[in-house]
């Protein structure tokens, strides 16, 4: 970067971090979210003037108009598209730092916020987050659930602390880092009397395409590579008769229904025969499932409690690596 660049971003940072406040990011945020500064007015409970010099302050920091004024209400411009994403990031820090605080009170060290597709066993959860406790952990937890890339988006907003999901060519992986934890093998599950006649003979392709699927989400890493392996065995894949996120859902479907079918990771297969007493078809597939990885930012500040839940989830996926081989 040159000499002068170098200047004028020192300059820019000194300028933010002596005048930037707390509020003038809560003012970037209202306005995105109301679109004019009557209704920011409003919601915040203050004049329209006050508001109008509040934005005025935060541009003069900026040196350049952050928002244009537009029939259809305050567009950001570049700049503040910038500043919109840089406010919201900070806002959300905030909150978990206002949730850290609650911890403490109650003699917890952080409340960390976990991302978790739905088909990890929730017994790997349960071994990672025993895991830590001997090894000083002291903190609360909040899984929460969704596809990988909504997940992703969500880790990089600074909303989750890491995230639990599969790997897979298509997410965007910017400023984030990540490394595999296991592989699953894909499992066909079905209820126990349709297991048991496609269990005595090779499996057709066209006849399992003509079953009921019970599927995950479309767009997600496996529901794609269901749909590949169809593609390369010459037969137009299934349509789904009921897509879910729910393990559980899909258990209980296929429980119900002697023609429904389902492709699941081996172990979500193996907890499905036990709790909703599905059967696992005895064929194996020549191909396995995008892996389960852990993902962090790239970037920024890290919990300890998050280095150790990181640890934890490594080791209890080298038993489950284990004993998938």
């Amino acid at each position: 970067m040159p000499p002068h660049d170098i200047d004028a971003a020192q300059a820019m940072q000194a300028r933010l971090a002596s005048r930037l406040k707390m509020r003038h990011l809560v003012l970037l945020q209202q306005i995105e979210a109301h679109g004019t500064l009557t209704r920011v007015a409003h919601h915040m409970a203050t004049s329209q003037p006050a508001i109008t010099h509040a934005l005025a302050e935060v541009e003069s920091i900026f040196g350049a108009p952050l928002f244009e004024r537009q029939p259809r209400g305050m567009v950001p411009t570049a700049l503040g598209t910038l500043a919109l994403a840089r406010a919201r990031t900070m806002l959300q820090d905030l909150s978990h730092w206002a949730l850290d605080v609650e911890a403490a009170s109650v003699g917890r060290a952080a409340h960390l916020q976990i991302g978790v597709i739905p088909f990890v066993p929730g017994r790997l959860l349960a071994a990672a987050i025993g895991q830590t406790r001997p090894r000083g952990l002291r903190a609360t937890v909040s899984i929460h659930e969704g596809t990988s890339d909504h997940l992703l988006q969500r880790l990089r907003a600074h909303e989750l602390d890491c995230v639990v999901g599969r790997a897979s060519a298509v997410l965007d992986m910017d400023g984030l880092v990540h490394e595999v934890l296991y592989h699953q093998e894909p499992r066909l599950i079905a209820h126990r009397r349709l297991s048991a006649r496609l269990a005595r003979r090779p499996l057709s392709w066209p006849e399992l395409a003509e079953l009921n699927w019970v599927l995950g989400a479309r767009q997600t890493p496996m529901r794609e590579q269901i749909t590949d392996f169809f593609l390369r065995a010459g037969v137009a894949p299934p349509q789904a008769y009921v897509e879910s996120l729910s393990s559980k859902i899909i258990g209980e479907l296929i429980a119900a229904s002697e023609r429904a079918v389902s492709i699941v990771p081996a172990d979500i297969a193996q907890e499905l025969v036990r709790i909703a007493g599905v059967a696992i078809v005895p064929h194996r597939f020549g191909w396995t499932l995008p892996p389960i990885t852990l993902f962090q930012r790239a970037k920024g500040a890290q919990y300890a409690e998050v280095a150790l839940l990181a640890q934890a989830l490594r080791d209890a996926a080298s038993g489950f690596a284990a004993e998938a081989a």
